[in-house]
C-alpha cells in the first residue's frame, strides 16, 4: 500500500529538486551576469547620478553612500534576493500541488452521483483513483441494497396487513355466529371456539411481525450476561415446541452433555435458538425428527446445531438468509413464513455474543450452526438449579 502513491511521491520530490536547483542557477547568473558582470559599472554610475541629480550630493558622497549600501552589504542583499527568489519558486510549487488536491476535491463531489461514470484522475493519483472508485462502487451498492430491503419492508408490512384481515375476519365470524346461535350444540360450540381462538393466535402473531420490523432498527440489543446451562436451555425448548411437534407428528432429540457452561445473555440466545427450532419445525417433513447438538469443539467454544428434514433451500438464497425482511418460504402462506426478520435477529444477537452462525443445505437435511465463545466457567453440574 505505500508504494500505491510512489509516482506522485517521485513527481513532487523532483519538483523540490528542480525548484531548488533553479533558484541556485538564477542567483548564481545574477550574481555573476548582472551584478558582479555586465550591469555593476552602468549601476553604480547611475546611482551616483541619481544621488547627484535627485538628492544633491556630491560625487564623492554619491560613491560612499552606494559603497555603504551596496558593496558593503553585497553578501546579505544577496541572501535576501536569493531567499525572495526561492520563496517565489515555492509558491509556484505549491500552486502546482494544489492541482492535486482541487483534483481529488471535485473526484470526491462525484462521489455523491448517481451515475456509473468512473472517476478519472492524472496517473499519478491512480492508487487515489481506485480508491474512489471503489468507494463509489461500495455507496452505489449500499444505497441500492437499501431500496430494496426499504421495499422488501413495504411488501411484507402490505402482506401483514393483508394476512391480518383473514384471522379477524374469521375470529369475528365465529364469534357472531356464537352470539347468534345460543342454543347452538356444544360440540360445535368447542369448534368454533377452537377456530376462533386459533385464528386470534395468528392474528397475534401477525401483530408481533409488525412490532418486529419497527423495532429491528431501533433497537440497539443489549446484552445481559450471565452463567447459564445451556444443554438445559435447550431441552426446556424442545418441551415447549411439544404441541406444535406433536401436531406435525415430528420429535425433537437434543444430543449434548449433562451440563455444558455458557456465559451470555440467556433470554436473547433463547429468541435465537427458538428462531431456529420455529423454522425447523414449520419448514421440515411432517413425521421427521429434528436433531439438535450441542458440545464443545474446542476449549473455549461452544458449537449449536439444528437439523432438519425437508426441502432444501435454493443454493442461490442461501448467502441472503439472514439478511432483513428475507423470507424462507415465498409463496405466503397463511401459516408459513413470518416478516422474514427471525434469522436476521438471531444473526444480530450471535455477532453481539462474539459468535458467529451459518447454514448448509441439501438434499438430506437443512444446518444451522452457531458458534459461540466460553471462557473459563464454573461448571454449572455443582451449581443449585
Amino acid at each position: 500500500m505505500k508504494n500505491n502513491f510512489r509516482l506522485l511521491k517521485f513527481k513532487m520530490f523532483l519538483q523540490i529538486v528542480l525548484v531548488a536547483a533553479i533558484t541556485g542557477i538564477i542567483g548564481l547568473l545574477v550574481k555573476f551576469l548582472f551584478i558582479d558582470g555586465l550591469f555593476q559599472a552602468p549601476f553604480a554610475d547611475g546611482f551616483v547620478r541619481f544621488c547627484q541629480k535627485i538628492l544633491n550630493m556630491s560625487n564623492d558622497s554619491a560613491v560612499h553612500l552606494y559603497q555603504q549600501l551596496f558593496r558593503n552589504n553585497k553578501d546579505v542583499l544577496l541572501m535576501a534576493g536569493y531567499v525572495c527568489l526561492l520563496l517565489l519558486m515555492i509558491t509556484f510549487t505549491i500552486t502546482r500541488v494544489t492541482k492535486y488536491f482541487n483534483e481529488v476535491g471535485k473526484a470526491m463531489d462525484g462521489l455523491l452521483t448517481d451515475d456509473d461514470k468512473p472517476i478519472v484522475l492524472r496517473a499519478e493519483l491512480a492508487a487515489m483513483e481506485s480508491r474512489l472508485n471503489d468507494v463509489k462502487d461500495t455507496l452505489h451498492r449500499q444505497k441500492r441494497d437499501t431500496a430494496e430491503m426499504e421495499q422488501r419492508k413495504n411488501d411484507l408490512i402490505l402482506y401483514l396487513a393483508h394476512d391480518i384481515r383473514t384471522p379477524l375476519t374469521s375470529v369475528i365470524g365465529y364469534l357472531e355466529l356464537l352470539q347468534s346461535a345460543p342454543d347452538m350444540p356444544i360440540e360445535q360450540r368447542a369448534r368454533c371456539a377452537a377456530i376462533a381462538l386459533d385464528k386470534a393466535r395468528r392474528l397475534e402473531e401477525l401483530i408481533g411481525e409488525f412490532f418486529d420490523i419497527t423495532r429491528f432498527s431501533l433497537q440497539d440489543l443489549p446484552l445481559e450476561k450471565e452463567s447459564f446451562d445451556l444443554s438445559l436451555m435447550l431441552r426446556q425448548l424442545a418441551d415447549e415446541f411439544y404441541p406444535a411437534l406433536e401436531e406435525r407428528g415430528m420429535e425433537v432429540r437434543v444430543e449434548a452433555a449433562d451440563s455444558l457452561a455458557c456465559t451470555g445473555d440467556p433470554n436473547r440466545l433463547a429468541r435465537v435458538f427458538n428462531n431456529l427450532l420455529k423454522n425447523a419445525v414449520t419448514y421440515g417433513t411432517s413425521g421427521s425428527t429434528i436433531f439438535i447438538r450441542a458440545d464443545r469443539p474446542k476449549e473455549h467454544q461452544l458449537r449449536i446445531r439444528f437439523e432438519n428434514q425437508g426441502r432444501p433451500i435454493p443454493p442461490e438464497r442461501l448467502p441472503h438468509i439472514f439478511e432483513k425482511f428475507v423470507r424462507l418460504d415465498e409463496s405466503r402462506s397463511g401459516n408459513t413464513g413470518g416478516a422474514g426478520l427471525g434469522l436476521a435477529i438471531a444473526r444480530e444477537i450471535v455477532e453481539r455474543h462474539g459468535g458467529t452462525i451459518g447454514v448448509q443445505s441439501d438434499e438430506l437435511s437443512t444446518r444451522f450452526t452457531v458458534l459461540l465463545p466460553c471462557g473459563r466457567l464454573a461448571h454449572l453440574a455443582d451449581q443449585p438449579r
